[in-house]
C-alpha cells in the first residue's frame, strides 16, 4: 500500500482572529513565501512593535527621525535589492511584506520615505549615468540619504504631459524654474528625481533631472494634509536653479517614457499599503462587534453588521490575492512597463476597497469613529487616509481610463 502524503505543518503568525491577518499568516498554504520571507516578516513585525508603534502618535506631531532609516537598515527591515548590490534572493515578496507590515501602524507615514525612495531611485538606476548612480544609489540604499519624485505641479497632477516647470540649457547647466506640489518626503529628500520641460508642448518635451536639494534657489515648505503625517507633503519652488547638465537622466525629451514606466511600481507599493489599511479597518470593526452591545445583543449578532463585515473581508481577500499576483509577475521577471494595465487596475481596486472598509468600519463604530481618542481612534485616522491612497500615483478615474486605452491598443495589434 502506498503511504499517505505528508501534510506540511501549518505555521501561524500574528493575530489569529479570522481575517485579521493575510491567509498565509493564519495557516493557509501559499506557493509564494519561503523561509527567508517568513524570517523577514518576523523581523519587520518586531521592529514595528518595538520601535514604531510606541512612538507613532508623538511622531505624527513632530515628524519621525531621519536616522530611523539607518536603524531599520541595520535591523534588516529595509533590505537592499540585488540590483543595488544587496540581497541575492531579494524579490517583490520581500517588498510586499515590508510595506504590509509597516502599514500596520494604521497611518502616520512612519518610514514612508522608504517607499518614496523605492519609487524615485529606479529612473537613476535604469537610465542614469555612472556618475549619477555613484552620487545617490549607495547612500539611499543604506538609509543615509533620501530621494524624492518631483512630478506634480499646481496645474498638472495626473496629467504629467502638461508639466510646466522649465529647464533651459545654458552651456554646462540647465536653468530650472517652476513649482512642484504635493511632493511626498520633500523635507527629508536630499535629491529630487525631477520632471521638467526641456522641449515643446506635450509628452515629447519632457526630461528628467537629478537635482540636489541644497542647490541655491530651491525652497521646500511643508503642506498640511487631511491625513496624519509624520513624514511630509511639500511644495517646492525652483527659482532659476543652476543644475549641472550632466544631471540629465537618460536622453533629453525622453523623460515622459521613463516616468510612465516607473509609475507601475509606485502603484503596486500604494496598493499593498492600502490592502493592509483596509484589513485594519475590518480587524478593528470585527473585534469591536464582538464586545459592543446594542438593543440587548452584540453587534455581531445583528445580521446587517455581519453583512458589512463579510463584504469588507470579501473585498480584502480578493485585493490581497491581486497584490500577490502582481508581486509574482515582478518576481518572475515581468518588466515594469509591461504591468501598466495590471497595476492601474490593482491600485483602483485597492483604494476602492480601502474606502469601503473605512466607511463601514466607521458605521460599525458609530460615534467612536469621529473622535481622535478611545476605541475608534485608529478607524478615525484611517478614514482620513483614504484619499491619500486614492489620488497619488494616478486618480481612480485616470487609471481606469488608462487601463482601457491600453487594452484597446493591445487589441488593435492582434
Amino acid at each position: 500500500m502506498s503511504s499517505m502524503p505528508v501534510i506540511p505543518k501549518r505555521e501561524k503568525f500574528g493575530d489569529q482572529m479570522p481575517g485579521c491577518e493575510p491567509a498565509w499568516y493564519q495557516g493557509m498554504p501559499s506557493p509564494y513565501y519561503h523561509e527567508g520571507h517568513k524570517a523577514h516578516r518576523a523581523r519587520v513585525r518586531k521592529f514595528v512593535e518595538e520601535e514604531i508603534k510606541p512612538n507613532v502618535n508623538e511622531w505624527i506631531k513632530v515628524g519621525y527621525p531621519k536616522d530611523l532609516h539607518i536603524k531599520a537598515r541595520k535591523a534588516g527591515v529595509l533590505l537592499r535589492p540585488k540590483s543595488l548590490g544587496g540581497n541575492d534572493d531579494f524579490d517583490a515578496f520581500y517588498e510586499l511584506i515590508t510595506i504590509d507590515e509597516l502599514s500596520r501602524t494604521g497611518g502616520g507615514g512612519v518610514l514612508g520615505q522608504s517607499g518614496i525612495n523605492s519609487m524615485a531611485i529606479p529612473p537613476v538606476m535604469i537610465y542614469g549615468t555612472e556618475k549619477q548612480k555613484k552620487l545617490v544609489v549607495d547612500d539611499v540604499a543604506e538609509g543615509r540619504k533620501h530621494i524624492c519624485l518631483a512630478i506634480s505641479e499646481p496645474g498638472a497632477g495626473s496629467d504629467v504631459a502638461n508639466i510646466q516647470a522649465k529647464a533651459v540649457r545654458e552651456g554646462d547647466y540647465y536653468i530650472v524654474s517652476g513649482f512642484k506640489k504635493w511632493i511626498t518626503g520633500g523635507l527629508m529628500g536630499d535629491y529630487f528625481t525631477t520632471v521638467v520641460r526641456t522641449g515643446g508642448k506635450g509628452m515629447g518635451g519632457i526630461s528628467l533631472l537629478l537635482i540636489d536639494r541644497n542647490l541655491p534657489g530651491i525652497t521646500v515648505r511643508k503642506m498640511e494634509t487631511q491625513f496624519d503625517n509624520s513624514h511630509s507633503t511639500t511644495f517646492i519652488t525652483f527659482d532659476k536653479v543652476k543644475v549641472p547638465a550632466d544631471m540629465l537622466i537618460g536622453r533629453e525629451n525622453q523623460g515622459f517614457r521613463y516616468i510612465m514606466y516607473n509609475f507601475n511600481h509606485e502603484r503596486f507599493v500604494i496598493a499593498v499599503g492600502a490592502a493592509r489599511s483596509a484589513r485594519l479597518c475590518y480587524s478593528e470593526a470585527f473585534k469591536y462587534s464582538l464586545e459592543r452591545r446594542t438593543f440587548g445583543k452584540r453587534l455581531i449578532d445583528h445580521q446587517l453588521v455581519r453583512f458589512k463585515l463579510a463584504e469588507m473581508l470579501r473585498m480584502i481577500e480578493a485585493l490581497q490575492d491581486s497584490c500577490e499576483k502582481a508581486a509574482y509577475a515582478f518576481q518572475q521577471g515581468v518588466k515594469d512597463h509591461e504591468m501598466g494595465m495590471q497595476c492601474a487596475l490593482l491600485k483602483v481596486n485597492a483604494s476602492k476597497t480601502f474606502e469601503y472598509c473605512a466607511r463601514e468600519a466607521s458605521q460599525i463604530f458609530g460615534g467612536s469613529s469621529i473622535v481622535k481618542e478611545g476605541k475608534g481612534l485608529l478607524v478615525e485616522r484611517l478614514y482620513r487616509e483614504v484619499r491619500a491612497q486614492a489620488i497619488p500615483g494616478g486618480s481612480e478615474e485616470i487609471l481606469l481610463d488608462f487601463a482601457m486605452r491600453q487594452a484597446a491598443a493591445q487589441a488593435a495589434k492582434l
